[in-house]
């Protein structure tokens, strides 16, 4: 119902919702709820909080739009929220690069990325698709053939990311530094411009997520080389491993799309937005989507503290292999 919103509409309703007090969260919701994404239009986290919209705007039985504010990594939209009033209208579609990866690439984060949220609900997790554009580059058609250019012309390869930080950058990263390969990180401002720079054969390789890889893997546009999971993902058929595939026991780099709160959420509302949440995500056809359209695996743990357990696991990990490979937003 609600597929679309103007910006300047969504910018003022935001506005509007963070100035009304406190009081007015009594019988919650009683006016329209924004989920805020921190990319742009056509990113993986539009794609999905879009897909959240219609079944949560009809089971709170108020408005769910959502409002995306690119820049910074995600950090703009995360300090928004981070900032806001709890009364349950704001809630932020984060993602392991927002909530953990920036903590060990940013060093002076307006927010905390683990206190400074209420933790709703994990979306599931998120895999990075090696791919090429078969026409300019008709020469690769295995990972092996890129290593071997790689290998052959250090420092000429290239590939393009959503922007320093996200998890197309390191993804690309933790690559490079396992197969000891040198290529070169081209960031760009999102998903439409790290895509258009893949399709128009400006760089060589793109290290997507895997939900707006697969439109053009099917149709053709794209190769698919291999997925950054240790298992091969069932809406890219045929596609190996980048373990199997690359010759990289234990190489994994996938990460999570997460619901968050403001800090200080009321607990009740808390527990209100995640029963709607994971109601929707338990739907046969939202499983079918997530995994078949996708290419996402669902949470297993559907708990907020499931989620908080994850997320806190993850800023560890992840500060460990920013370390190893090296990756840097300057």
């Amino acid at each position: 119902m609600l597929r679309r919103i103007a910006a300047p509409l969504a910018a003022m309703a935001c506005a509007a919702l963070l100035a009304l007090p406190a009081a007015a969260q009594d019988q919650w919701p009683n006016r329209p709820i924004i989920i805020l994404g921190g990319f742009p239009n056509g990113a993986g986290t539009d794609i999905y909080a879009r897909k959240l919209a219609e079944p949560l705007t009809r089971a709170l039985g108020v408005p769910v739009v959502v409002d995306n504010r690119s820049g910074a990594g995600g950090n703009i939209a995360s300090d928004v929220v981070a900032k806001a009033r709890p009364d349950g209208y704001l809630f932020l579609l984060g993602t392991a690069g927002t909530h953990a990866i920036n903590a060990g690439l940013y060093r002076n984060l307006p927010f905390d990325p683990l206190r400074d949220v209420t933790h709703i609900a994990l979306l599931g997790d998120v895999p990075n698709v090696l791919l090429v554009n078969p026409e300019k580059r008709p020469q690769y058609r295995t990972c092996q053939d890129v290593l071997a250019a790689a290998r052959a012309r250090p420092g000429e390869l290239n590939y393009s990311s959503t922007g320093n930080g996200a998890s197309t950058h390191l993804a690309g990263a933790q690559f490079a530094n396992a197969t000891g390969i040198n290529i070169v990180h081209v960031p760009y401002r999102g998903q439409p411009g790290a895509m258009g720079a893949l399709l128009a054969g400006d760089v060589d390789l793109f290290f997507n997520q895997s939900g707006p890889s697969i439109g053009p893997v099917q149709q053709g546009q794209l190769r698919a080389l291999a997925v950054t999971l240790r298992q091969p993902v069932a809406a890219l058929p045929g596609v190996p491993t980048v373990e199997t595939a690359c010759g990289l026991p234990g190489f994994e780099s996938s990460t999570w799309y997460g619901l968050f709160g403001p800090p200080n959420l009321p607990p009740a509302i808390q527990a209100r937005m995640n029963r709607e949440v994971i109601h929707i995500l338990e739907t046969p056809e939202s499983r079918q989507w997530l995994i078949d359209n996708q290419g996402i695996t669902p949470p297993t743990d559907t708990t907020p503290e499931g989620f908080q357990r994850v997320h806190e696991q993850d800023i560890a990990r992840w500060g460990e292999i920013i370390r190893r490979s090296g990756a840097s937003v300057d």
